[in-house]
């Protein structure tokens, strides 16, 4: 090897570990309230640095095409139980690798290709991984399905079930899926009313856990298994905490079926140092997450209570605005969803632009909608509380509404941080939360 490539490899390598480094430094002194993430605990750190992540382990625990797997089946197993008591279910399976792919589980084992399911359309809160093949949707694009939306009240947010049903009817549909849970998740979905509805069809209900998973576990939104849905999905980082992955849990009579579509059809190895993080950030969520989601909720309400005082009032507050971690807003009086983000970001703020119910009246470009999404979970699980949603709502107010300069607002932010970088609702907290650890 020449003294020139190790030069130029070299330079390559140093500029990705300062990346590494700078978004550390950036976050730590940022205000994360992007819905869809969160910080996980250093424990859970720790497993994803672990050797897990360089093994094999095809196939379920006890049943793998691999030796070496003693240790990974044992916390493959430990992670199962968890999952069964947190959520309430007969059956858990550790092994998608994503939410998405947990959805595709759940629809290659309860669907055909060309098979009906009804799901949310995208401004009314639904996600692109139940969407049909010309949103490029993983349901239609991948699994072949034919998507009808459900009917929607937008005065609740919610699904309007009578609605759904005459349209099912006037469509002379004949649905396998009804699939549950959303992207923008402000009140639990009428789990109850949709089985009911799924029964006349001898349909399965899938409930999308992604976004309120870790609300679930702590017993403050809804209780999806006991309530009548058959297969209820998740990614496992956003309330729940853990780090980036999947899983599923369901009633016992899915259990073969969806062990067969996860391997090999889905995935070969399922990313083990994961699911050690999941099976952690699990025993976390069975010690602290009662206290943990209805804190997150609480600051939901206040951060929303705050943003209307501040002259942002978010959507639904004639609902008490959510029931869950996010928050929705109209900005476009000021600027458009993108234009906000953008402001709020230079300013150390971290959230995402986010389509609105009336953006699907007024067919609003979706890289520049009419709102702003918000998630408390981080912050939450950084030891803030109601007193400091009062400031976030302060600052974000002061550069959509007020127009200043983002680069000042900035530095505030900044300075209002510094006492909050330790994670809460752990067993652990000795690293703080964006530390950049190293271990070449």
């Amino acid at each position: 090897m020449t003294d020139d490539r190790v030069s130029e490899g070299y330079a390559y390598f140093t500029r990705v570990l300062d990346r590494l480094r700078k978004h550390h430094e950036f976050f730590s002194r940022a205000i994360p309230l992007v819905a869809s993430e969160n910080v996980p605990s250093p424990a859970v750190r720790e497993a994803l640095a672990s050797d897990f992540g360089n093994r094999y382990a095809e196939g379920y625990p006890g049943e793998r095409l691999y030796a070496g797997c003693k240790w990974i089946d044992e916390v493959e197993l430990i992670g199962v139980e968890l999952a069964k008591k947190v959520f309430k279910a007969p059956f858990a399976d550790l092994r998608p690798i994503s939410g998405v792919v947990a959805n595709l589980a759940a629809y290659t084992a309860l669907a055909e290709p060309g098979d009906t399911m009804v799901a949310l359309a995208i401004p009314h809160g639904g996600h692109i991984s139940h969407g049909k093949r010309s949103w490029n949707g993983t349901a239609g694009r991948v699994r072949g399905l034919d998507i009808i939306r459900y009917e929607f009240d937008y005065e609740r947010f919610n699904i309007d079930v009578d609605g759904t049903r005459r349209r099912i009817e006037k469509e002379n549909a004949r649905p396998k899926i009804f699939m549950l849970g959303a992207s923008v998740f402000l009140f639990p979905h009428p789990v109850k009313e949709v089985a009911s509805l799924a029964s006349e069809y001898g349909a399965a209900v899938v409930y999308d856990a992604a976004h309120v998973a870790g609300l679930i576990a702590g017993g403050v939104f809804q209780d999806p298994i006991g309530e009548g849905v058959d297969v209820m999905t998740m990614s496992t980082h956003k309330t729940l905490a853990g780090p980036q992955h999947g899983l599923v849990v369901s009633k016992e009579k899915y259990a073969e079926q969806l062990k067969s579509v996860m391997f090999p059809p889905l995935h070969s190895n399922h990313h083990l140092h994961a699911v050690a993080g999941v099976a952690i950030a699990l025993a976390e969520a069975l010690a602290f997450y009662h206290e943990y989601s209805s804190a997150i909720v609480r600051n939901a309400k206040a951060l929303a209570s705050a943003l209307s005082e501040e002259g942002l009032p978010p959507l639904y507050g004639e609902l008490g605005y959510t029931e869950s971690h996010q928050v929705l807003i109209d900005v476009s009086k000021f600027m458009g969803g993108r234009d906000a983000e953008v402001k709020l970001e230079e300013a150390g703020i971290v959230l995402n632009r986010n389509l609105i119910p009336k953006d699907y009246e007024l067919k609003t470009d979706y890289k520049n909608p009419s709102g702003i999404r918000i998630g408390t979970q981080e912050v939450t699980r950084l030891g803030m509380g109601p007193s400091e949603m009062k400031e976030i709502a302060r600052f974000i107010s002061r550069v959509v509404v007020r127009g200043e300069d983002p680069r000042k607002v900035g530095q505030e932010v900044a300075e209002f941080r510094k006492d909050y970088n330790k994670v809460h609702y752990a067993f652990t907290n000795l690293t703080e939360a964006y530390k950049y650890v190293e271990i070449r």
